[in-house]
């Protein structure tokens, strides 16, 4: 059966690391001649336009052989996404066999396979090892006339354990194919072997900017935190491999690409920390950096002089998780309130009203409403543009899954609407101060004829312009209420 008939599905769930690996596989299957089929969110029922549309499928759900998921386990509301998505895929695609991988099917996979008779769980922690799949599954399509779903999740069960026991090797003595890097072309080779997080592209079929993932897992111990028991103790890509993969990156033309971890703050290789390497990456590269999050601990002495380079955009996330010592000390975190103060302050001081978001928990345990206060208070204070918040989960394995006293899932709840209705006023509060300046952004690829940017200080904005735009084209605008105008493309020249 040809492969351009067959289509593979991609969805994706959680963090920046899951989306730029999802890309990667993507990027494989694309390479092996399949139609991809990506809605971006289980509720919509319609392919992501790109640039590259060519590998997008208008096929029918029957030709689907295979739904690939990267799985989050967060909070028990992440899990829960992920259990009604599988249903879901498993009901729009009964032909298909359901591979997922990631924090959750690290964690959980017995679990998760007990959903569904086509679902195959795959160690998150291995999961760099499912580049050499896509070969794999386009050998199996193009010897099966008539694709049987028994078959094929027979075959993958014993590729994938392969996989799993004795790496790329000893699953390729079931095949013939070369596996090749991570959509790399032949020009563009910076891959040592084995590569470390080998699901990594040059190619972004589904956004408009890049993601590079320079770090994963975590040292820290903090005590509501599952991520680290599926991800493991931190490990870094190499300063020499990080500026081999930007350069891929650049020569693809994409103008921006966003720095992900698990915790850049644990950043560690032959340059040294993460600032050493973010300082290297401003010598030798032209391409506009965006930082995925970092611990408010990290704005210091070191970093903050790079951090005002007009090469990094104007837009901060910290992960702060609250604004009361005695909550942060009882997590286990690694800093103080006034280190969020000291963070917010100089990266005001650096840069020219820069957005700064952050990520808070409601509701975690001993959480009075004298600690909520505090940080309900930090927040309006520091006035951040952005505040993710989200009631606290307990997670299994967690040093908080036993601790008191427990918070009402009610009383959470009502101080993260609290909490959210301060984020809206104060992210329209954000707005309303550039409106009418002028600033650089990423032209998203348009949807339904309605033009996005994504400006460098991470404004969403729709796009007024006549002009016929391309996805990832990069472009100077002036915003004009909740809207942007064009005023021209650009170039890289910061200057």
């Amino acid at each position: 059966m040809n492969t351009q008939l067959c289509t593979v599905r991609i969805e994706t769930l959680g963090c920046r690391l899951n989306q730029a690996e999802a890309e990667s596989f993507a990027s494989l299957c694309a390479e092996a001649g399949f139609s991809l089929y990506h809605t971006g969110r289980a509720s919509d029922p319609q392919p992501v336009l790109s640039s590259t549309t060519k590998f997008f499928a208008s096929l029918p759900p029957e030709n689907t052989v295979l739904c690939f998921v990267n799985t989050c386990t967060v909070t028990g509301k992440a899990e829960q996404k992920a259990r009604r998505l599988l249903r879901l895929l498993a009901k729009e695609h009964p032909h298909a066999v359901i591979l997922v991988t990631g924090c959750y099917a690290q964690l959980e996979a017995a679990e998760i396979e007990a959903l569904h008779p086509h679902i195959l769980a795959f160690p998150g922690q291995q999961k760099d090892l499912l580049t050499a799949l896509p070969a794999y599954l386009a050998d199996l399509v193009q010897t099966t006339p008539h694709p049987d779903t028994m078959l094929f999740l027979s075959a993958l069960r014993t590729f994938l354990t392969r996989l799993a026991a004795g790496g790329i090797d000893s699953a390729a003595g079931s095949n013939q194919h070369t596996v090749q890097s991570s959509g790399q072309s032949d020009s563009c080779q910076p891959f040592t072997e084995p590569p470390l997080f080998a699901l990594s592209s040059s190619r972004f079929l589904f956004h408009s900017r890049a993601f590079l993932k320079i770090q994963d897992g975590c040292n820290a111990a903090c005590a509501y935190c599952r991520i680290r028991l599926a991800r493991g103790k931190s490990i870094s890509l190499p300063a020499s491999e990080v500026l081999a993969r930007l350069r891929c990156i650049e020569e693809t033309g994409i103008s921006e690409v966003t720095l992900s971890g698990v915790n850049l703050s644990q950043y560690r290789s032959e340059s040294g920390d993460f600032a050493d390497l973010l300082a290297l990456i401003l010598e030798r590269s032209a391409i506009r950096i965006r930082i995925s999050s970092l611990y408010p601990d990290r704005i210091d002495k070191a970093l903050i002089p790079l951090l005002g380079h007009p090469q990094i955009c104007p837009h901060f996330h910290l992960s702060v998780q609250s604004g009361s010592n005695k909550i942060l000390k009882a997590m286990h975190r690694s800093y103080t309130r006034d280190t969020v103060y000291h963070a917010a302050a100089e990266l005001r001081r650096v840069k020219d009203n820069p957005f700064i978001g952050v990520d808070i928990i409601t509701g975690f345990p001993g959480e009075t409403e004298e600690d909520f206060e505090e940080t309900y208070t930090m927040c309006r204070e520091l006035n951040f543009a952005g505040i993710h918040a989200f009631p606290f989960s307990a997670r299994p394995g967690t040093e908080a899954w036993k601790m008191q006293p427990k918070v009402p899932e009610r009383i959470a709840g009502q101080r993260v609407k609290k909490l959210n209705l301060l984020a809206q006023a104060q992210t329209a509060a954000y707005l309303t101060a550039w409106n009418g300046k002028t600033v650089y952004g990423v032209a998203e690829a348009p949807r339904n004829g309605v033009h996005t940017v994504i400006t460098e200080n991470y404004l969403s904005l729709p796009l007024q312009t006549a002009a016929d735009l391309q996805g990832g084209e990069y472009i100077q605008v002036q915003i004009h209420g909740s809207s942007a105008l064009l005023i021209q493309k650009s170039s890289l020249s910061l200057s």
